[in-house]
């Protein structure tokens, strides 16, 4: 089996090897959500010996910002600077990917400047209407639209950690009694609509999805769910499975202490699907991230926290198994 150091390649893509950065809100886009020159240096120190970095999370209307800061593209004057993110990442020899989210009835009121809507009415947040739900799958499309006029490889839809994709997904959070609640079937219609619409907009390029696999709640969704999901998210045409958390978020507390601690749900989705799937929970060091590849587990690994504090982890990881191989093999 391919270790850490391996490429993949993905439809017409190469990517050089199996780690990925994960998208993590890093604060530094402007507070009108443009990319700033911080920004960019922030990726480019991270990428040049990245297999996939995949930047954080970007708002497709101006209904779906969580917090200030974060970065925009909901309107096509975002492009320009998207552009010079995604040259910037080409110099470096890394693929270009974007994060796009809403975050629907987890929204900050103060943010959007109006009361947040989600799948169903909840104590801070009203119902969205069935026109208004087919209104934001058209927004993330358009924004998928101007990922690529910016000269991106591929987005990567954001259904996890509690934001409107996952809430429609989630029966914790979808009380509704139209077409897009009740039933699994019913509540994976809005997710796979906003997937084919983006799909549409990318032609060639690649398309990933967050999924939140496990709200770790009784009530909640579970792995066997998101089998079938996954596998309709593949028929649908999403090229990775990027596989986290639902409701109980990207680092919930019980799982803390627990090594790659999404990586079993990661594994149980593999064997399910053909696209390569990748794994992610705490994981810091090189030789784990490379022995979860080796036995199978998952098809690339990605290292959030441990990139935060270190910009060198890819080039340090790499250099270590490499070493490691040469002494194996001498």
């Amino acid at each position: 089996m391919p270790g850490l150091i391996e490429p993949l390649k993905v439809k017409s893509y190469t990517l050089r090897n199996r780690i990925v950065l994960p998208p993590m809100q890093t604060g530094r886009a402007s507070f009108e959500g443009e990319v700033t020159s911080r920004l960019i240096n922030f990726y480019v120190r991270r990428s040049s010996h990245l297999g996939l970095p995949i930047v954080e999370h970007s708002y497709v209307s101006p209904t779906g910002k969580i917090g200030p800061k974060q970065l925009a593209i909901h309107d096509d004057l975002a492009i320009s600077g998207f552009e010079k993110l995604a040259n910037a990442l080409h110099k470096v020899g890394a693929p270009a990917v974007v994060q796009i989210s809403h975050a629907g009835g987890v929204t900050n009121r103060r943010a959007i400047g109006t009361v947040p809507a989600g799948p169903s009415p909840r104590e801070k947040s009203r119902m969205l209407e069935t026109s208004e739900v087919y209104a934001i799958a058209d927004e993330f499309a358009l924004a998928a639209d101007r990922a690529v006029k910016a000269g991106f490889d591929g987005v990567e839809l954001h259904g996890a950690h509690g934001y409107l994709l996952n809430q429609f997904y989630s029966p914790l959070f979808n009380r509704r009694e139209d077409e897009f609640g009740g039933s699994l079937e019913k509540r994976m219609r809005f997710p796979l609509l906003v997937t084919q619409k983006v799909r549409q907009r990318l032609g060639s390029r690649l398309l990933l999805y967050r999924l939140g696999s496990d709200d770790l709640a009784p009530y909640g969704t579970h792995i066997e769910d998101s089998v079938v999901f996954a596998r309709r998210l593949e028929a649908a045409g999403v090229d990775i499975l990027d596989v986290s958390g639902g409701m109980c978020g990207s680092e919930p507390r019980q799982l803390r202490k627990v090594k790659g601690y999404f990586v079993p749900q990661a594994s149980e989705i593999k064997k399910a699907v053909n696209v390569p799937v990748i794994g992610v929970g705490g994981i810091t060091e090189a030789e784990y991230a490379d022995k979860l590849l080796s036995e199978g587990k998952v098809d690339l690994v990605a290292v959030g926290r441990a990139f935060w504090s270190d910009s060198q982890w890819a080039e340090k990881a790499l250099e270590k198994l490499k070493n490691s191989n040469s002494r194996i093999n001498s």
